[in-house]
């Protein structure tokens, strides 16, 4: 049963969401400022950037699963999640620490950035697997769960929008800011401490609600039976079909977030004031995700609803990309430009966010179809596999970007306003044609999730119901959970 019945406490949408900042936090570096740090800052060459970061998820394609199956399988007087928040938070903010102060002089080599890139993605995942897999077991509601992840979204937004509007206005102010190391010494320092209490201070608001002994105590652990276990979980009809598009949702997202900067400073020219307004739209945007994404499922439901979000999304993020390239658009770096694209960019980046969060809120739904079809409920192991899909996302996107820098032929210490015609011209169809693309293959699977409300809502009566009245159900349903009218 769920630790709570009915609409759920304010204070504890704002506890449980407050643990996504360190998330917000680890997102908006890798996705804005790792791929610039390395290859403009610390001269590595931005494809061998993006190879090391994509071949980190090799060994979180071992790992994630393994700490989602072992946060499942934990049996303690503090339930099985918290646990892992209070162990990782300090390790994972020296390593955030370390991995923006690298100890080594001039450029850094393939393997260093790979080992610390490696340790950081592990130790994020033990926080952040089993802090998202307390969502379907605090609330079984189908719009609480929602609820949930709207402030999850809400802070983990606040956290990285945080962490870029300090690294644009404090720590690397301006265009040659974002070219001198010593403000991002300094942004990955703040940003360990605001991980470390983004997740203790999290786990230490939940701790009376969710410390409790878990119901079953798990058999012995054995690798071959987890990774057996993982399989046939990974094997559930609605968690690939979520996979398939959420993975292309994911990969926009990273390619987007990464190559942001490079648009941003090469493409439309912003400076100091533009650069520090942009965090400023992204919140805004979040504020208006948060008000439409609940209606937008309540009509539509999650599936169409993340379909709808990943598709207008796509036209209005391009549309001045689209513009400026057949010459209707004012001149970039003006203030009509410059508030033009942010006219945009608030829309486009609302409609995102809700195709994300309708995504991440339907494995919730995947965990009870789950438990009726085995009789084992596995949160932190489908958490696990959509945290390592995302990440093999964000990698991706990041990689998609190094490829894209590099097949434009942007030069290394490049200048703003020096950069050719063509070379722009060649990042922005690029960028284009494969943001089309991933929108398309994300909507055409996501829409496809074969869980409704109705079926959940079918399917948890049936699981909560007396010995009686589940073999009554049983009788009287399809192989698909509708239930038949007698």
């Amino acid at each position: 049963m769920a630790f709570t019945t009915g609409p759920l406490p304010q204070r504890l949408k704002i506890v449980h969401g407050f643990g996504a900042v360190a998330f917000g936090v680890k997102d908006s570096g890798f996705s804005f400022f790792l791929l610039i740090f390395y290859n403009q800052v610390l001269g590595m060459n931005a494809a061998l950037v993006s190879a090391a970061l994509a071949c980190a998820l090799l060994v979180d394609a071992v790992i994630d699963p393994i700490l989602g199956h072992l946060s499942d399988r934990t049996y303690t007087r503090w339930g099985r999640r918290l646990p892992w928040l209070y162990a990782a938070a300090l390790p994972l903010a020296l390593a955030w620490a370390v991995l923006w102060n690298p100890t080594i002089d001039g450029t850094p080599s393939f393997w260093e950035l790979l080992g610390i890139a490696v340790v950081v993605r592990i130790l994020l995942s033990a926080c952040e697997v089993p802090s998202v897999s307390l969502v379907p077991e605090i609330t079984q509601d189908y719009d609480q769960r929602t609820t949930l992840f709207r402030y999850r979204y809400l802070f983990g937004w606040l956290g990285g929008i945080v962490m870029m509007f300090l690294a644009y206005r404090v720590f690397m102010p301006g265009a040659e800011g974002m070219l001198q190391p010593g403000g991002y010494s300094l942004f990955g320092i703040f940003g360990a401490g605001l991980i470390f209490l983004s997740v203790v201070g999290s786990a230490i608001g939940q701790h009376r609600l969710v410390a409790r002994l878990p119901e079953h105590r798990p058999p012995p652990f054995s690798l071959r039976n987890a990774f057996g276990e993982i399989g046939e979980a990974f094997k559930e009809r609605a968690f690939l079909i979520f996979a398939a598009g959420a993975l292309a949702a994911y990969v926009s997202q990273g390619m987007t977030f990464s190559i942001s900067n490079y648009l941003n400073l090469f493409v439309w020219q912003f400076d100091q004031t533009a650069l520090t307004l942009y965090p400023i739209v992204l919140f805004f945007s979040v504020v208006l995700m948060f008000f439409i994404v609940g209606p937008m499922h309540r009509r539509w439901g999650k599936p169409r609803s993340a379909a709808i979000g990943m598709i207008v999304s796509f036209l209005i993020g391009f549309s001045p990309y689209a513009l400026l390239l057949i010459g209707f658009w004012p001149q970039v770096g003006s203030a009509a430009s410059t508030g033009g694209f942010y006219a945009f960019v608030l829309i486009a980046n609302a409609f995102g966010i809700v195709a994300l969060i309708s995504a991440t809120s339907m494995i919730a739904e995947i965990v009870e179809a789950f438990e009726e079809r085995t009789g084992r409920r596995a949160e932190g192991t489908f958490y696990a596999g959509n945290w390592f899909v995302q990440k093999c996302a964000t990698g991706a996107g990041i990689f998609i970007t190094g490829q894209i820098v590099a097949l434009s032929q942007l030069p290394n210490n490049a200048a703003q306003g020096e950069v050719g015609g063509d070379v722009i011209a060649t990042m922005v169809l690029l960028f284009g044609a494969l943001s089309a693309l991933l929108a398309s293959f994300a909507a055409f699977w996501l829409v496809r999730f074969p869980i409704t409300r109705e079926d959940h809502e079918a399917r948890l009566a049936s699981l909560n119901a007396t010995p009686g009245e589940a073999l009554d159900a049983t009788a009287r349903a399809d192989r698909d959970a509708h239930i038949t009218p007698p």
